[in-house]
């Protein structure tokens, strides 16, 4: 189980004064701080952990959010940050002793430049809604997470966000071009812009998957594109999980970039056509969705490569969409994929890892291994072309010593990744639900030079702590830093 540091009791026992301070800062009805109102922050989509926050404070501007930080940065209070809640790993989770953060009132787009083929949001613009913002004149935002209807961008850049289509276009680091955020001290920093490149160190980079530690984002500006003339998908069906992932390899070695290929096996195929009725084969073990998009000679020629490559590998079901609305069908089903297995499970665990693409067989033979050894169901979605997994494990919370095995069998999961040559998450980030791995995949020392960052934007750890590091060392334990303004204050910080 995931356990939190002993809260502040000094931070608890002002909490009244606290709320009236930040009701001077933020008027009206912008302080949450009745029992059963906090009830709606209490958890994020990581909802097997709850925890009801502080207090909760609903900014409406850049200038409220300093405020804000700048006051809990003055009494040592702790802010978590919150975006639409749509976090997978628990990196928004309330603590008990910290202001939540929420931005649902920073939606607005403020700026649609085609000349420059940029867009500038609010962080609680949700994803889906830039595309609809520009989509009259043919354009669009590439990253797609299945939650694009409502999560938002701000939580898209804290988590680095992926989809579908993130395989030929790029995660969230690669669409956003600058950002407005405050730091702890309630400063006002702005990285990037609307040009393509920055000069410098690439702060932006640093700050795109950052999960809330270094700051909080308050304007986005991300690179929109034009429509593809043309976008066909193929729908492939497969005897077995291993010819589905011998055919992704395949096609990625066939040098071909698919703006998406998806994979599903068999629980996953079932759930998502009850729930969406998009048409997908169900006497298959494993289904793979492959989008081809651009000039429509071009799509033409590698539909038919792509089809050869899976009659070769053994194929039993092919169909190319023959409209834009089939094609939708085909992605709607995917995308559902994660509500459709809430129709047929009590409780699920979505993991998220990722993997060379080449030991998708091995790795899904070996989640088998675990299910039968942890007694729960598993059924699998993947951005199979980049080799990123979503295990979704199946358990009921109210059955006594399912979650604890749910999250055994997500740990396992996540070990074989790291094992086979990947990594802990792909866009879902670490949060709380793989911060106990991380030691897994990194040395001390590495997880020290990696805190040294943390130590140069939040020297007192008052951003989201208890995220990402089992382990929070001693700023001054780990070398002095500097950053523009002049030296920061190092304080000798108890650990957790």
């Amino acid at each position: 189980m995931v356990t939190m540091p002993e809260p502040d009791r000094a931070v608890l026992a002002n909490r009244s004064r606290i709320v009236q301070d930040l009701r001077a800062i933020v008027p009206g009805e912008g302080v949450i701080a009745d029992e059963d109102e906090l009830r709606a922050y209490d958890c994020d989509a990581l909802s097997a952990y709850r925890q009801l926050p502080l207090i909760v404070v609903l900014p409406e501007n850049t200038e409220q959010v300093a405020a804000v930080l700048r006051y809990c940065h003055r009494n040592s209070v702790k802010i978590v940050p919150r975006g639409a809640g749509t976090s997978l790993s628990g990196g928004s989770m309330p603590l008990a002793d910290a202001v939540t953060l929420g931005l649902g009132k920073f939606n607005r787009v403020l700026d649609i430049d085609y000349d420059n083929r940029c867009v500038v949001v609010q962080p609680g613009v949700p994803n889906l809604a830039i595309t609809k913002a520009v989509e009259a004149n043919g354009f669009y935002y590439a990253p797609d997470p299945s939650s694009q209807i409502a999560c938002s961008i701000g939580g898209n850049v804290a988590e680095n966000a992926g989809g579908v289509h993130c395989l030929k276009y790029g995660l969230t680091t690669n669409n956003v071009l600058g950002v407005e955020m405050v730091l702890m001290d309630g400063e006002i920093i702005r990285l990037g812009g609307k040009h393509l490149d920055s000069e410098g160190y690439d702060l932006l980079g640093i700050v795109t998957g950052s999960e809330g530690l270094l700051g909080v984002v308050t304007e986005v500006t991300v690179r929109i594109l034009p429509k593809p003339e043309t976008a066909k998908a193929v729908l492939m069906g497969f005897e077995s999980n291993e010819q589905g992932g011998d055919c992704v390899a395949a096609i990625i070695g066939a040098g071909i970039i698919p703006a998406g290929l998806e994979m599903m096996d068999r629980p996953a195929i079932h759930a998502a056509e009850d729930f969406v009725h998009a048409g997908y084969p169900l006497d298959v073990e494993a289904l793979l969705i492959c989008e081809l998009d651009g000039p429509s000679v071009e799509v033409e020629h590698l539909i038919e490569r792509v089809e050869a490559i899976a009659r070769e590998h053994g194929a039993t079901t092919l169909r190319v969409s023959t409209s834009d609305e089939e094609r939708a069908l085909f992605w709607a089903g995917r995308k559902a994929a994660f509500p459709a297995v809430g129709r047929i499970s009590p409780d699920y665990m979505c993991m998220d890892g990722t993997i060379p693409r080449g030991q998708l067989p091995t790795v899904l033979a070996r989640m088998q291994v675990f299910s039968q050894r942890h007694g729960l169901r598993v059924a699998n979605v993947f951005h199979a072309g980049d080799g990123n997994l979503h295990p979704l494990i199946l358990f009921d919370a109210n059955q006594p010593g399912e979650l604890e095995r749910a999250e055994e069998f997500g740990a396992d999961i996540l070990r074989l990744c790291v094992d086979v040559g990947g990594v802990l998450t792909g866009e879902h980030g670490v949060g709380v639900e793989k911060r106990d791995l991380m030691p897994y995949m990194f040395t001390e020392d590495d997880i020290k030079q990696q805190q040294r960052i943390k130590c140069a934007f939040d020297p007192g750890h008052l951003l989201n702590p208890g995220k990402v590091y089992p382990t929070l060392h001693r700023c001054a334990e780990m070398g002095k830093l500097h950053v523009t303004g002049g030296r920061l204050p190092f304080p000798d910080l108890p650990r957790f």
